[in-house]
């Protein structure tokens, strides 16, 4: 047998070990890298204003909140978490502590929205370092935590479609009269920018492309697939809403002041402590547990299933660490929402760059405009902010569609309609454990010596379980 001369060992040496040197790239390099085109980053920078423009307004104007402070904080957290994570990780307003700011009476303070953040922040960092949030994300049965999403999900296209079809005001938080069909933010607006969406964005399956076929027609479809995907449609509706605000309201012009408002430590007493922690932590920290953190993990690994699923070990502490920074300085309580990472997929982010573009558009207008900028939300089209927010919402609800058996559907659908008939993520939780927990009692097998075999589903590992 003739033996390989020296120079083809070393060629074969040589293509054996090249493409495992390519693969060892710098971290810093990894991080950076952009996952998809500019455009499509861009557009989906803005797949979750449709929740955070209403709440951020809300708190402003019923609760006085700084609007300044919020928007600079937000930023640098959007840039940290975005360079972070290695994806679109959100940063949206912890949504039961704005609902209770608005809604007691009276309303309240911005020091004890605070002291209700950071008393949130403090559990989460805690269930973060000690690892007990992993712990619970691990042994979380799988159909509860879909229930946990549609029903998040759902609550989100239902006030979508109140906002498209309904005037809102967002002091007394409820629908008004019903929208016109003309004008600056009537229904005609609202529906063609669905309509525009669609056309461009399809029904969010970026997958359907037929490239390698041999067919000219298909090859002729993927490649205006491919040209429409490329349009940022997420951002020009958006824009459009912006040049609307002034066409609306031209006085807006004159209003808008220069510079940021002054930064400084809120004076916080014992009683805002009392009434932030009982009024506003206390209905939040299940909420965050479930939605900001669990259903996020679960998310990110539907998403980007060639990527390492989220560490709810780490969300948990990031969502800790921003609050106990921006919540003494009055910036708003924030967490990393589910619905939020599913809109900003579904309008093309796909690494964190997309959040770091939000957050670096948040920090100009922060330091810009600053407080003044809250003339120009006040007339933003609320019909627009409703068709991102719709499909934000049907992109979360459409994460549920992996339950393969009759019973996995059951807990699942329970557990959301209890969420959404009570209004609480924490009640449809509970209900959907202790279904899961009796229909997994009633197959067990029980022998002299006690039980045999009681098998637990997780957030991690989907039952294989077949439809009967």
């Amino acid at each position: 047998m003739d033996q390989p001369s020296p120079s083809s060992s070393s060629s074969t040496t040589a293509s054996t070990t090249t493409p495992l040197l390519q693969h060892q790239q710098p971290w810093w390099r990894r991080r950076l890298q952009m996952k998809n085109n500019l455009s499509s980053e861009i557009s989906g920078a803005v797949g979750d204003l449709g929740t955070f423009i209403p709440i951020v307004l809300t708190l402003t104007l019923v609760s006085h909140l700084d609007l300044s402070t919020t928007l600079i904080f937000t930023a640098f957290y959007n840039i940290i978490t975005g360079l972070f994570f290695e994806m679109p990780m959100p940063v949206q307003p912890m949504k039961s502590i704005a609902a209770v700011a608005v809604s007691e009476t009276p309303h309240l303070t911005t020091s004890q929205i605070a002291t209700a953040g950071a008393s949130t922040a403090v559990v989460l960092l805690l269930l973060g370092v000690t690892g007990l949030m992993s712990t619970l994300y691990r042994i979380l049965p799988l159909p509860v935590v879909r229930g946990v999403q549609l029903s998040q999900g759902l609550a989100f296209a239902f006030s979508a479609i109140k906002y498209i079809r309904y005037n809102q005001d967002f002091v007394a938080s409820k629908s008004t009269t019903a929208r016109d069909w003309l004008g600056l933010d009537g229904l005609v607006v609202a529906l063609s920018s669905l309509l525009f969406l669609i056309i461009f964005t399809g029904s969010g399956d970026h997958n359907d492309r037929h490239d390698s076929d041999d067919d000219q027609p298909r090859r002729r479809s993927s490649k205006r697939l491919r040209i429409m995907g490329s349009i940022p449609a997420a951002l020009i509706v958006f824009l459009l809403g912006l040049v609307l605000c002034f066409i609306r309201d031209p006085s807006i012009f004159g209003d808008l002041k220069f510079g940021p408002s002054k930064i400084g430590l809120l004076s916080i007493t014992w009683n805002d402590w009392k009434v932030g922690f009982l009024k506003g932590a206390v209905p939040q920290i299940p909420l965050s547990v479930l939605n900001s953190v669990i259903a996020v993990c679960k998310l990110s690994g539907d998403l980007f299933p060639d990527r390492t699923e989220l560490s709810a070990a780490k969300v948990s502490a990031s969502v800790g660490a921003m609050n106990l920074v921006g919540c003494w300085f009055g910036a708003m309580p924030v967490c990393h929402g589910a619905g939020g990472l599913a809109g900003q997929y579904r309008f093309g982010a796909r690494s964190g760059w997309s959040v770091v573009f939000l957050g670096i558009g948040k920090l100009v207008i922060g330091l810009v405009f600053g407080n003044s900028f809250v003339r120009i939300l006040n007339q933003f089209p609320i019909g627009i902010l409703g068709v991102l927010l719709l499909f934000a919402g049907i992109e979360l609800a459409m994460a549920s569609r992996d339950m393969n058996s009759k019973e996995e559907s059951f807990v699942m659908l329970v557990c959301a309609a209890v969420s959404l008939t009570g209004s609480s993520a924490a009640l449809g939780f509970v209900c959907g454990i202790l279904l899961f927990l009796l229909l997994k009692l009633r197959k067990m097998e029980f022998s002299g010596s006690g039980f045999n075999k009681f098998k637990f589903g997780s957030a991690v590992d989907a039952e294989t379980s077949s439809i009967p």
